[in-house]
């Protein structure tokens, strides 16, 4: 089974057994269109490709066009891919007993991918290196689109799964892989269609954000703006699932999500979070599931 080939902050393996209890039933055995307008590390992606056979075609999207790039070459490249990775982990693992010839290599491949001078595998081969061995494997960028985590502290870290990534190459030959505004998506939404909304989590404190995969930021307007994108799909009986941060855990007087979905539904669950510089916004909080549909109502629009 294809499964994540990055650790992503706010990855969301923890959440696939809440997110299926939501499903609307008859896509068991129905054909449908799958969507995943912030794809992030494709936890949510890879579990329906591989528990929902009868998907007849799936098409993910994501802002970050270095991520894209990874999934591209992912599915068309894999061996190439492999060999560049395979060379990192090499010369990485070599430096273990030698700390600051370690950290001047991660620097040196810091400031190579953040040139965006190199071909499109080796470039998808540096992103990965660097989210294998990066602080906590975050993505962040700064306003210039500069990548600028510093080095983790893991030991000898797999920096190369090639038995993975041929999995993920596999799933994603039945998969459409887009890059800008999520907006665009709904051009490829053909009834039935399923969409899983995973964008950048509203912060819980001004500490908190860690939204930054992008150079642009994803702000109260821009949550606004994506809920006006769920009532247009809303309006075209398209079915959606959105996931977020649940303000209420930094602020129970915080309403902003139950108001501007108050015409949906608004599930509370559980999950567990590890970054976070505020210790009181760590373990395990509420985060939301939001849908535009109960079980019963997803069979009458079908």
């Amino acid at each position: 089974m294809a499964k994540p080939f990055l650790k992503w902050a706010g990855g969301k393996g923890q959440l696939i057994t809440d997110i299926q209890k939501v499903l609307p039933k008859q896509f068991v055995n129905q054909k449908f269109t799958y969507l995943e307008p912030f794809v992030g590390s494709g936890a949510v992606l890879f579990w329906m490709l591989e528990n929902f056979p009868n998907i007849e075609k799936a098409v993910i999207n994501d802002i970050n066009s270095d991520l894209t790039n990874v999934y591209k070459i992912i599915a068309s490249k894999p061996q190439e891919l492999i060999s560049i990775l395979k060379q990192f982990q090499k010369e990485y693992h070599e430096l273990e007993l030698f700390p600051e010839k370690k950290k001047l290599y991660y620097y040196e491949k810091r400031e190579l991918f953040n040139k965006r001078s190199t071909n499109k595998t080796t470039q998808a081969a540096l992103f990965i290196y660097l989210n294998r061995t990066c602080f906590n494997g975050l993505f962040r960028v700064n306003k210039s689109n500069g990548f600028n985590v510093p080095i983790g502290s893991y030991k000898k870290p797999t920096i190369c799964d090639s038995e993975n990534i041929l999995a993920v190459s596999e799933a994603l030959q039945k998969v459409e892989i887009l890059t800008g505004d999520y907006q665009k998506t709904i051009k490829y939404a053909e009834r039935p269609a399923l969409f899983y909304f995973d964008p950048p989590y509203k912060p819980l404190s001004k500490t908190s954000s860690f939204n930054s995969y992008a150079k642009d930021e994803f702000d109260d307007k821009e949550q606004i703006r994506l809920r006006d994108f769920c009532n247009q799909l809303n309006e075209l009986n398209h079915f959606w699932i959105l996931s977020n941060s649940d303000v209420k855990n930094g602020n129970p007087e915080d309403n902003f999500f139950d108001d501007i979905f108050n015409q949906y539904h608004v599930n509370r669950v559980f999950a567990r979070r590890n970054i976070n510089a505020n210790g009181n916004n760590r373990g395990l909080l509420t985060e939301l599931l939001i849908t535009n549909f109960t079980n019963e109502q997803a069979l009458s629009i079908a």
